[in-house]
């Protein structure tokens, strides 16, 4: 299992761009991007806040657990 972004999904379901979150919710674009396209090792409690409210969600809706099993499995088989 991993922790996974769910922003991206969000968005795009949405019809916002991480330009218009980052303007939106008043936060750094570049951390709204990081988080956008999964590439963020740790969360500011600020930001999930911040993105809690502008899509009226819980935390739940933006972090997903994965399942990367399979991945694993699939990896291992490879080598």
């Amino acid at each position: 299992m991993r922790l996974c972004s769910n922003l991206k999904t969000l968005a795009e379901t949405k019809g916002v761009s991480i330009r218009a979150i980052a303007r939106d919710i008043d936060y750094r674009l570049e951390s709204v991007r990081l988080l956008y396209n999964d590439e963020m090792e740790r969360y500011p409690r600020d930001l999930l806040t911040k993105l809690c409210t502008y899509f009226q969600c819980s935390i739940s809706d933006i972090l997903i657990f994965e399942d990367n099993s399979v991945d694993q499995v699939s990896a291992e088989a490879g080598q």
